[in-house]
């Protein structure tokens, strides 16, 4: 039985993104080739790897065996990988980051921006994934780290605080909700909203908040980044539901105004997902304990309620 590396990357995109042309294109192979390989897997086991239909594939039982091995192979190469870096500068590391859309957008750009230039052999593979989703994948082996929800951390994973993120209603300054200080999100769904793209994290979350009191948002449009969202809401399209660093980024330059949301949903304590800290390849390790270095921690008030500290300044 020979697999090669490539087999296995491609196989983990695959099944990654249940999609053999998606797989090939995160692997940086030709669909016929990769086809090809996967074949060639299947026909080297004498079993069927994938279950193909109409929506994509998925993998056999056969396949789920072979992910679990491709999986502990290649985190034993990138840890081999990170270890032997120190040794050989011109060795590149790496890391694959699962993040949803309030991190990706608002915490992480200045936090990787020093880290990428004080480590410029270290690549970093960035993806936007609701919160649910990023303790699964992490858990599974399919990232290195994940930033996401603490309440939605997975059994078996570290967790670790790492920032507060509020979500607010973002109206227009002149807006009749402008003046008012909170509001329940179930008081605003006959209004006009302003979204992100179908599948973002901060999409997801928001339509899953509708969905439990049996109702959905009125997108009158859809734009592809938190800032376009503010443009949109400032000139008067709709409304949105926004982390509260996006909109004091831009209150100076847009005529914005925030309304808290009461529901407990709205306010969640960002934490960093691992499966093992101590096992993480080097690259990956450099990188956790920098963000955990910058990250914030819950502390006791003098009264007794809990409050949260940055690490540092």
């Amino acid at each position: 039985m020979r697999f090669d590396l490539i087999d296995l990357r491609l196989f983990l995109h695959v099944t990654q993104t249940g999609s053999i042309t998606r797989g090939a294109e995160r692997a940086h192979i030709a669909l016929a080739s990769a086809s090809a390989r996967i074949r060639g897997m299947e026909d080297v086991l004498g079993v069927p790897l994938l279950k193909r239909g109409r929506r994509g594939v998925e993998p056999t039982d056969a396949g789920r065996s072979l992910l679990d091995h491709a999986r502990i192979v290649l985190q034993q190469i990138e840890t081999m990988r990170g270890d032997l870096g120190a040794y050989s500068r011109g060795l590149k590391g790496s890391i694959r980051i699962l993040a949803n859309t309030s991190a990706l957008s608002e915490h992480l750009p200045a936090l990787l921006a020093p880290f990428l230039a004080a480590n410029p052999t270290i690549d970093i593979d960035l993806e936007d994934r609701e919160s649910r989703a990023i303790g699964a994948a992490i858990a599974a082996g399919d990232a290195d780290i994940g930033i996401g929800s603490q309440a939605a951390s997975a059994p078996g994973l570290e967790s670790h605080p790492f920032r507060i993120d509020r979500l607010v209603l973002a109206v227009p300054a002149g807006h009749r909700l402008a003046r008012k200080r909170q509001t329940g999100f179930a008081e605003l769904l006959e209004l006009d909203f302003v979204g992100l793209p179908r599948g973002t994290a901060l999409d997801e979350h928001v339509a899953m908040q509708a969905a439990r009191i049996g109702r959905a948002l009125r997108l009158r449009v859809r734009v592809s980044s938190l800032d376009t969202v503010c443009a949109m809401v400032a000139a008067g399209v709709g409304v949105a539901i926004v982390p509260e660093a996006t909109v004091s980024r831009h209150r100076r330059a847009l005529p914005l105004a925030t309304v808290r949301l009461s529901e407990t949903w709205a306010m969640r304590e960002l934490a960093l997902h691992v499966r093992d800290s101590r096992r993480l390849a080097k690259p990956a390790r450099r990188l956790f304990e920098a963000l955990l270095e910058v990250g914030e921690r819950p502390a006791t008030s003098a009264a007794g309620g809990a409050r949260w500290q940055r690490r540092r300044a």
